[in-house]
């Protein structure tokens, strides 16, 4: 099980937050940014993100809520995410997926509570992740959506019409009670909340594990 951390909700200032983060053994640092329309408010510039990570120990896991990704896309290109994840619901799919590719960047599709994950179809032999909200997109420390379990079942039965190897990873609501329900179907989850707002991240992230 690969575990993303997500820092958009902590107890500590955001750098002493990413700083606890890579010290641990997560596999990802999970960057959520809001565009205020898509989802949310808007957390973070991208000057910002960029000053905060340009040298960051932990691969990369970029999730961007925005309705119109493409300026990001080619900004944060610059971080060398691992992956770089769009929602699937946004009018330019196609264009960012090019885009993102085109800069040597794995594609992840995100699937809201609400979005038929049918809407993945035509995607599959171009994407490397497939990231299933089970909050709605927009704040940390959300509920576990309970729903969610079916959708991922869902999306288990589509990844076997594919020879191609895409990671399935869930976001929103991930604790040490939330993880038995996903684990059976994911291969990554990314938790924020659970782990930052607590002081030993290790002993969470273990938790995770277990």
């Amino acid at each position: 099980m690969k575990i993303s951390v997500s820092y958009l909700k902590s107890a500590y200032e955001k750098k002493e937050t990413l700083q606890k983060i890579s010290q641990t053994s997560c596999d990802f640092l999970h960057v959520d940014l809001m565009d205020g329309i898509f989802a949310g408010e808007k957390n973070f510039t991208l000057e910002t993100v960029k000053e905060d990570l340009k040298e960051y120990a932990k691969p990369l896991d970029i999730h961007l809520m925005i309705q119109n990704p493409q300026e990001e896309i080619a900004s944060l290109s610059k971080l060398h995410p691992k992956y770089m994840t769009i929602p699937v619901e946004i009018l330019e799919v196609e264009e960012c997926i090019d885009l993102i590719t085109n800069n040597h960047i794995s594609v992840g599709l995100a699937v809201s509570p609400d979005t038929d994950v049918k809407k993945l179809l035509p995607y599959l032999d171009r994407i490397s992740l497939i990231l299933i909200m089970s909050v709605y997109p927009g704040k940390g420390g959300q509920e576990f959506l309970s729903q969610t379990i079916e959708k991922l079942k869902e999306v288990r039965k589509l990844l076997a019409l594919t020879s191609n190897n895409i990671l399935l990873s869930v976001d929103g609501g991930i604790n040490n009670e939330t993880i038995s329900l996903v684990s059976p179907y994911v291969d990554m989850v990314v938790s924020g909340s659970y782990i930052c707002l607590n002081e030993n991240f290790e002993k969470q992230i273990t938790s995770l594990r277990q």
